[in-house]
């Protein structure tokens, strides 16, 4: 989930795409993350997260998956700079934001309201998948994990960034259980010779002032490329 503003135009889910025309995926998903965005009328802190930012900085604009996008700051920061970006999220009310934030700054995003493992992305056609501390469900079959790999074309780059010490915590007492969600660890699991580590370290955070998730001092952070 990405940093953003607040505010912006009112969007209709009209404009968001999905493959079966409305959200795709656990309703009860949406519900959990339209609840949180709900509460406030400003989750992220509308700047870009600094991970990306650092990390893209070499990189040549082509298509931009922004996987969990949340309020919309990354898919926006990405689109000024020239990047073709499609991104993805479970919560209505924060695509809504998102793409009022977009449209009044008259930039393009393709808005796809699902979860990422029920989307129908396209296989292997983005230059640059960007997960940005996502809530990734962890399935037996490794679900998540195999559908960021999967998005990524040739040549591509999957950056994938967490919140550190999280994978490690306890239980939490509102119900957060790490072991329920995907970390870069698992992903860098499922890598072959199709793939090389450009970067898998834990440094610390460049984080936007305010906003949720502020406290955390220290990323993961995860740069693979695809060979072919």
């Amino acid at each position: 989930m990405t940093d953003n503003t607040a505010g912006g135009a009112s969007v209709s889910e009209s404009e968001f795409r999905s493959p079966g025309g409305g959200y795709t995926g656990d309703p009860a998903v949406r519900a959990e993350w339209d609840s949180r965005y709900a509460e406030r009328q400003q989750l992220w802190s509308g700047r870009p997260n600094g991970a990306l930012v650092a990390e893209t900085a070499s990189l040549t604009p082509g298509r931009v998956l922004d996987v969990g996008c949340g309020e919309g700051a990354d898919a926006l920061w990405l689109a000024r700079r020239g990047w073709d970006v499609t991104a993805l999220e479970v919560s209505g009310v924060a695509l809504r934001r998102a793409a009022g934030h977009a449209r009044d700054a008259g930039l393009t995003v393709n808005w796809v309201h699902a979860e990422l493992t029920r989307a129908a992305l396209p296989s292997a056609s983005f230059d640059l998948v960007s997960a940005q501390y996502p809530a990734l469900l962890r399935t037996p079959d490794a679900a998540a994990e195999q559908a960021l790999l999967a998005a990524v074309a040739p040549g591509g780059v999957l950056l994938l960034v967490h919140h550190a010490g999280m994978q490690t915590q306890q239980t939490h007492e509102s119900g957060f259980d790490p072991a329920d969600y995907v970390w870069p660890s698992m992903v860098t699991e499922l890598l072959d010779d199709d793939w090389v580590v450009e970067v898998d370290e834990q440094r610390p955070r460049l984080a936007p002032d305010g906003g949720a998730g502020a406290h955390h001092t220290d990323d993961l952070v995860l740069r693979v490329r695809r060979l072919r």
